[in-house]
Formats: C-alpha cells, sequence, structure tokens
C-alpha cells in the first residue's frame, strides 16, 4: 500500500514501545527441566523468552498503549480509531479484545477493530489503520495493538511447534498525520492462501472454541508435510520475501542499494530457520547497506507483535538516525507477509 499520494506526506509514527513482562524462562532451565531437547534448542538458539504469570493477552496491549499514549504526550480520547491484533486466545470466548482495548486506554468513542492474521496480525493492523486515515480525513489519530500469551497447560511454548518458541507481549504503535519521530513510508503484503493447510491439516471442523486439551501446531504441520506440500511452501517463502521487501522499498521509492535502507528486522522466529530460509531471500535483494537484524533471541516469538516490537526496539536503542530507512519484515500462518518501511525524522 503506498502511503502517499493521495497524503502529500506520510503518516508519521508518535510512538512504537513493545510491553514485555518481568518473568523469563531460560534456555538453560527449560532443558534441565526437559521442556526443550539439545537439538531443538541449539538450532533456535534463543537465550530466554518472556513469560506472563498475571496479566492477560488482552492486558498487555493496554500496558503498551499506555506507554506509547505517555511517550506521545497523548490522551486516550485523540484516537480515532484502535485496531487491536492477536495470534492466540484473548481470554475470553465471544467477546471483542479490540473493544477492550479501546474501552481501557480511554478511547471509547474510538471505532474499535480486531484483527486475527496469525503472526502477521500487527502488520496487517497496521495496514488497517493506515488505510482508514487516508480514506477518512475525520480520523487524525490512530493505534494498533497486539497482545500474545501463551500459557500452559493449553500451550506448550516451548516444543507446540517447529522452528520457534513463543513469547509472551503487548505491543502498540501510534499515528499521526503530522507528528512523529518516524514516518510511515509504505506497507505491503503478499499472500498464499494455499497454503492455510498448514495449521489445519486433516483436523474436523469443530462446533466450539477450545475443543482440544492442548494447542499442538506440530500435529497439523505433520499432516502437511505428508500431504507433499512442504517444499512448494519452502519455495514460495523465499519468493514471497522476495516479492514483499521488493514491494515496499518500490512503494517507498526506494531502490536496494540505497545508503539509506539501514536495517532489515526479521520476524522473531529462532535462528536456524531464519539463516535456512531467509537469508537466501535476503541475499537476492541486493540490500547492499542494510544490516539485517533477528532481535527476538531473548524474547521468543511474539505472535502478532515482531514487527511493531522491533521498530520499538530500535527507537529504544536509537538505532536510526534522521533520515535512515528500516525495513520491517512479517509474516502468519495462512499465509501472508508483510514488509513496512520506516523512515526517522531529521531533527
Amino acid at each position: 500500500m503506498r502511503l502517499s499520494p493521495p497524503l502529500s506526506t506520510p503518516l508519521r509514527i508518535a510512538a512504537a514501545t513493545l510491553w514485555l513482562p518481568d518473568r523469563r524462562e531460560t534456555t538453560e532451565a527449560a532443558l534441565a527441566a526437559g521442556r526443550v531437547d539439545e537439538e531443538t534448542a541449539a538450532r533456535l538458539r534463543y537465550r530466554e523468552v518472556a513469560v506472563s504469570r498475571d496479566h492477560a493477552a488482552p492486558e498487555m496491549a493496554v500496558l503498551a498503549a499506555t506507554d506509547a499514549l505517555a511517550a506521545a504526550g497523548w490522551d486516550g480520547s485523540d484516537l480515532g480509531m484502535v485496531a487491536h491484533a492477536w495470534t492466540y486466545h484473548q481470554g475470553h470466548d465471544f467477546w471483542s479484545p479490540a473493544h477492550y482495548v479501546a474501552h481501557r486506554i480511554g478511547a471509547s468513542a474510538a471505532n474499535a477493530v480486531g484483527v486475527q492474521q496469525m503472526c502477521n496480525g500487527g502488520a496487517a493492523a497496521l495496514e488497517v489503520a493506515a488505510a482508514r486515515m487516508i480514506a477518512d480525513p475525520g480520523v487524525a489519530r490512530a493505534a494498533v495493538t497486539t497482545g500474545d500469551r501463551f500459557p500452559p497447560p493449553a500451550f506448550d511454548r516451548w516444543l507446540g511447534d517447529y522452528e520457534l518458541v513463543y513469547g509472551d507481549s503487548g505491543t502498540a504503535l501510534l499515528l499521526d498525520r503530522t507528528q512523529g519521530p518516524y514516518e510511515l513510508l509504505s506497507v505491503a503484503t503478499v499472500a498464499r492462501s494455499e497454503y492455510e493447510t498448514m495449521h489445519r491439516g486433516d483436523d474436523e471442523f469443530s462446533s466450539m472454541p477450545r475443543t482440544l486439551p492442548q494447542v499442538d501446531v506440530r500435529r497439523t504441520k505433520r499432516a502437511f508435510i505428508a500431504s507433499g506440500a512442504e517444499p512448494g511452501f519452502d519455495a514460495a517463502l523465499v519468493e514471497a520475501v522476495v516479492e514483499v521487501v521488493g514491494a515496499a522499498l518500490t512503494e517507498a521509492g526506494l531502490a536496494p542499494d540505497d545508503p539509506a535502507v539501514r536495517f532489515l528486522t526479521l520476524p522473531r522466529l529462532g535462528a536456524g530457520p531464519l539463516e535456512e530460509f531467509f537469508r537466501p531471500a535476503v541475499d537476492r535483494l541486493g540490500l547492499r547497506h542494510a544490516e539485517v537484524l533477528d532481535l527476538g533471541g531473548g524474547t521468543g516469538h511474539l505472535g502478532a507483535g515482531d514487527s511493531v516490537a522491533n521498530l520499538a526496539t530500535l527507537h529504544t536503542e536509537k538505532r536510526l538516525a534522521g533520515g535512515e530507512v528500516a525495513l520491517l519484515l512479517s509474516l502468519g500462518g495462512g499465509f501472508s507477509w508483510s514488509c513496512v518501511a520506516v523512515r526517522a525524522v531529521s531533527r
């Protein structure tokens, strides 16, 4: 999605925050407790993952949004829209977590929209909020939030899936028309919906939520592999990364070898799969000046929150100088890939 025109200038990002619970589960402790095996730990190379003991997923989204509003000097009532995304259970079966977030941050009059696009949800919610601001001049400010928690016994964060370990968090990003330390240059998304079967497997449709005692993503992925679809997906993954990053650059008016393109942040998957499946795509892109960052070693994969969490980390660490660009890459089951291009505003 090209963000200018119809706007004379890009939308601005007024704040990006990551809220993490205090508790951590280290890989060392998980190995000692038999919660993860040596082979998996060596391939993924996480040091530790963030674990929420007391806060539900949407509560962490509220905490992140509260921090973002304080950083921007805003009140919740300033918001015309709240787009909330998630990957896993939000605490109630028949309920709107987006409206809960809006209510709790003082944005009860804002249009609250829930976005469920698996682990690409944060980028999808950003795309929804930006499109609404472009289409409706009456929406001057918007918030994009994510919240995910993966607690036992219903979810095994260490061995419930392949190629990643899940961490708990909330994230928030604030959009404004004219003010903020970053310009939102583009949001590009590509989809390959034939791979929705990866997270469905051979299971029948159920008549109610949470019918299984534990989420077992490995089981549905084994069915996907048995179907013979895995080689096609592996090739599609590389091609989709090349396509979506290229589209984000084109829509932002940038070339891959532009020295202003300073960082490409990867989704917070395990280090092994990032090297095996993402590095070949990055090498094809010709990003001569961009440093490729894996920022998930101390948090785990944050569900829908990886992209905003990565921008929040860049901001906290003051990585981007004025005029420099970061590309935020994400993906999610279904299957979709997104790349967000942001530029630091010269001060």
